[in-house]
């Protein structure tokens, strides 16, 4: 939560600042291209492949030889990325022609988004190395360094914009110098509580030892599933190119509003999630595996539905209360607010594939969700095509939703027939209550936007009061109502304490 906090503060500077124009496309391409990497490369394939092997080692063998393997795995990540990145650094020019094809259209766009992806890439190598630290701390059971790990970013960013902003020949400049050192304060903060952790990594000499040989074995396919999931996140960007100057930055702008509920809850749930199930299924526990995985379910429904229903509801004015200052005017509000109207509809569909898919890594099963997300990468793309000649950037984030909710349903049905997930009855009586409560709080949010709405469209300091009085108003309705119709208990909020699955 309080990475998403200095993420607003951050995103909000950045808008002033920036705006939405041709500085803005090519700083979020430059800062989006090492990030698909390190999703690609790093959190995506080694958590799901790295966690269980590790937890297994640590359950089974001790802290010594789960030591030994991490070391390993941290030396043979280090070697590959350097190389990736020196290789990359050098290519730069032909890889900003594929991911951002459209940016030629406007005079030097092309070569300054060159520029800064060359300032901002090194960071891919930092911020892997962070994952790999994260995954040795959170299977420890300790959690909040690693988590802590994006404030630090948006400290680095923010101070980089009240600071240095005029430093550079554009801010753009000094965001992406300002990304690459904020890898290197992200990497010395994990070396030192993996030390209080008394699990200092070390870089040996790379060795193809075993269990290194097993951990490339199962990357691979996470790889080439995550990559399927990034493809599609590629995708977009390229489209966005090309549907108008300022595209890139609407979806952008949408989509880190989309990442405050995404991030409290479907990561959070997730990160803690793949460890517990690991631990659980390598010690033969099954009956507590499935009730891990239900609480997971039950959380980030209770959570994400009624967070998709605001989104829906007073996007407009969460959009201009967020945003609308300096270069950031009312057009670039409307278009923003309209992207992330689309987002919100595939809200919790993200939320249930974070939940999901540690239901098939736990058990070292990495080809089943590459299959599924091949199939829902094809529709993605088709989707894509046809919406955006709708829509316009709008049709790209709707695709999107449309393709999640594509995803989450098919892990859900797999692992259904596997009978690796079954519903307890907790969570198909509170199902439905949490959906009946989020639909009534729905109604009194619209309700309340109406009757508020000559102050949401007045200046952005008028929204404040406003925006405050319906948020804070629709939590307490639908605690409300949570709490009479039985979708949750103030004492089921204070029991969800995920340390290592306990």
């Amino acid at each position: 939560m309080l990475s998403r906090v200095f993420g607003f503060v951050r995103d909000i500077l950045i808008a002033a600042v920036l705006g939405a124009g041709s500085v803005a496309d090519t700083f979020f391409v430059a800062f989006r291209f090492p990030n698909l990497f390190r999703r690609l490369f790093a959190e995506g394939a080694f958590a799901a492949a790295f966690i269980p092997i590790f937890s297994s080692i640590l359950e089974q063998d001790g802290r010594e030889k789960a030591k030994e393997f991490a070391d390993h795995a941290f030396a043979a990540l280090f070697v590959i990325l350097a190389l990736f990145v020196a290789l990359m650094e050098l290519a730069m020019p032909w890889a900003m022609w594929v991911l951002a094809p459209g940016f030629v259209e406007v005079e030097g766009k092309m070569e300054m988004a060159t520029e800064m992806s060359r300032i901002a890439f090194p960071y891919l190598l930092f911020i892997s190395l962070v994952s790999l630290q994260s995954g040795v701390l959170n299977s420890l059971g300790r959690f909040a360094a690693a988590a802590a790990t994006p404030v630090l970013l948006n400290l680095v960013l923010i101070a980089a914009m009240l600071g240095f902003r005029d430093a550079l020949e554009t801010p753009g400049h000094v965001l992406s110098w300002s990304v690459f050192a904020a890898g290197v304060v992200q990497f010395v903060w994990l070396i030192w509580h993996c030390k209080s952790a008394d699990f200092p990594l070390r870089l040996v000499r790379p060795r193809l030892t075993n269990k290194v040989r097993l951990l490339g074995r199962r990357i691979l396919p996470v790889v080439f599933g995550t990559s399927l999931y990034q493809i599609n996140l590629l995708i977009g960007t390229i489209l966005a190119t090309l549907v108008a100057d300022g595209a890139v930055s609407y979806l952008y702008y949408a989509d880190r509003v989309t990442q405050l509920p995404l991030g409290v809850v479907g990561v959070a749930v997730s990160t803690a999630l793949l460890p517990a199930l690991s631990r659980q299924l390598a010690a033969g526990d099954d009956a507590a595996a499935t009730i891990s995985q239900n609480r997971g379910l039950e959380f980030a429904l209770l959570l994400t539905l009624p967070a998709a229903a605001a989104l829906l509801v007073i996007a407009l004015p969460i959009v201009t209360m967020l945003f609308e200052r300096g270069a950031f005017g009312p057009a670039e509000t409307q278009a923003t607010a309209d992207a992330l109207r689309a987002y919100a509809t595939g809200l919790p569909a993200y939320v249930l594939i974070r939940v999901l898919t540690p239901g098939f890594f736990a058990r070292e099963d990495t080809s089943t969700p590459v299959r599924i997300a091949a199939a829902v990468m094809v529709l993605n793309i088709v989707l894509n095509l046809i919406l955006m000649q709708v829509w316009g950037h709008v049709g790209i984030a709707l695709a999107s939703s449309m393709a999640a909710w594509a995803n989450a349903a098919a892990l859900a049905v797999v692992l259904k027939r596997r009978g690796q997930l079954t519903i307890d009855d907790r969570l198909a009586d509170r199902g439905p209550k949490i959906a009946l409560a989020s639909a009534g709080m729905t109604v009194g949010l619209f309700v309340g936007e109406r009757l508020l709405v000559p102050a949401c469209a007045g200046p952005c300091a008028a929204n404040i009061p406003s925006l405050a009085v319906l948020i804070i108003g629709s939590m307490v309705l639908y605690g409300g109502l949570a709490h009479i119709l039985g979708a949750a208990r103030w004492s089921d909020l204070k029991a969800l304490r995920w340390r290592g699955g306990e």
